[in-house]
């Protein structure tokens, strides 16, 4: 009996942590995810950009996807400041969308067995579905006071 209160009490604060800074290391790794992935398009150096490419081929690449890498990199900064947070999501929001487009556009980069073998490339997109489910998190703190507490 004392070695179950033992682990409950154990549990408890594990979970209290948890619950204390869940959101803020949330939302700091979306922001890492959003910077660092979105820096790498302006310079050239996005395993992504083939894809983006191919997708939005109406639109001149030179200007896109720098301006795409630059956008990613916005909502990566505005995630970092709780002030800002709301700013990062209309921006991702407007975004994601977009992401899904090759698996519509571009099947055949995307699928190696339509509909559920992926490339790497389909695999890639359809991790943005816990990007999005993050981001809804998140977001659903933003009036929240019990989500403020910043880790120092």
């Amino acid at each position: 009996m004392k070695r179950s209160i033992t682990i409950n009490k154990w549990d408890n604060w594990i979970a209290t942590i948890m619950h204390k800074y869940g959101f803020v290391l949330l939302r700091y790794s979306l922001a890492i995810i959003f910077i660092w992935f979105g820096i790498l398009k302006p310079f050239g150096l996005s395993p992504a950009s083939a894809l983006v490419e191919q997708t939005v081929h109406w639109l001149p690449s030179s200007l896109f996807i720098p301006i795409l890498g630059w956008w990613e990199v916005a909502i990566g900064i505005f995630l970092l400041f709780r002030p800002t947070v709301r700013i990062a999501l209309l921006l991702l929001f407007l975004q994601i969308p977009g992401t899904f487009l090759p698996l519509v556009l571009l099947p055949e980069a995307t699928f190696s067995k339509f509909p559920f073998g992926l490339t790497m490339e389909g695999q890639y997109i359809i991790k943005n579905l816990i990007l999005i489910a993050a981001a809804i998190a998140v977001g659903g703190t933003v009036n929240s006071k019990d989500t403020e507490q910043e880790i120092h």
